[in-house]
């Protein structure tokens, strides 16, 4: 079994090297690792058109080398799988990331981006969190999905699943609860500044209003659960497409006689 490791923290991030030595050491498969040469959040699904990707190799071990490269996390995975890297990966691992990605934030995250970029291109993926941008102690995370590896690979041929850890020590942890996406909701605020050359420049703070629904990714990390959500890349509305194909249906009988 041949996976793939990448991420939006960088390729030196402490997440994406912790989980590449708990793999190495707590299972058998090939590990590769693609991710970007340096800090890349937020950037969504963004691929770079208009500039060259540059890559520098990495030895990982001793017959290993790992690949960073100067573009986004979905750059990093198209490269690497369309681009001969490496060879087709039997799974991706995106992370794990320093901060949640939960909710509606998805849409917004370098990490989950390059895990649908992996199932766009046919590799089931994950994308993996530890829920705190202040708590760095990745290797709890890295070892749980280590030694649960196998049978997320027996039952995951498809898709994306989404697992953010508590941000916390495994003694807090409470469980584990599989979800669906929350809404993400900000109170955003730009505050307008001026740079000491006169300039007014703008900058996005805001709070997260907590998604108290059940079952949500939301809620189960605020009760200290680690949260599982499969995703998959069809954002079709299913129950749209038979009001809108009645109205347009007419409509194209209306165009027929020239209305």
């Amino acid at each position: 079994m041949h996976i793939l490791l990448t991420n939006d923290d960088g390729y030196h991030a402490s997440g994406i090297q912790t989980l590449y030595r708990s793999l190495r050491s707590l299972t058998e498969h090939d590990i590769s690792i693609v991710a970007p040469e340096s800090e890349r959040s937020a950037t969504g699904h963004s691929i770079t058109l208009f500039h060259p990707l540059f890559v520098t190799e990495h030895d990982l071990d001793s017959h290993q080398k790992g690949f960073a490269v100067s573009g986004t996390p979905s750059d990093c995975v198209k490269l690497a799988i369309q681009g001969g890297l490496i060879n087709k990966p039997d799974l991706l691992i995106s992370g794990i990331n320093q901060g949640s990605n939960l909710g509606t934030d998805v849409f917004y995250s370098g990490t989950v981006s390059a895990a649908m970029e992996g199932v766009i291109l046919g590799v089931p993926s994950l994308a993996v969190s530890l829920a705190n941008y202040q708590f760095t102690d990745f290797e709890p995370s890295a070892v749980y999905l280590a030694k649960h590896l196998d049978y997320i690979i027996k039952c995951h041929k498809k898709g994306l699943l989404n697992i953010n850890f508590p941000g916390k020590p495994q003694s807090k942890w409470a469980g584990v609860k599989v979800t669906r996406l929350g809404k993400a909701i900000y109170d955003n605020v730009f505050e307008r500044r001026v740079d000491p050359h006169g300039r007014a420049y703008y900058w996005q703070c805001g709070n997260r209003a907590e998604d108290l629904e059940d079952d949500t990714d939301l809620r189960a990390i605020q009760e200290d659960f680690i949260s599982i959500t499969p995703m998959h890349s069809d954002l079709t509305d299913f129950k749209g497409i038979e009001p809108w194909k009645k109205y347009f249906n007419t409509s194209n009988s209306l165009l027929d006689n020239g209305v």
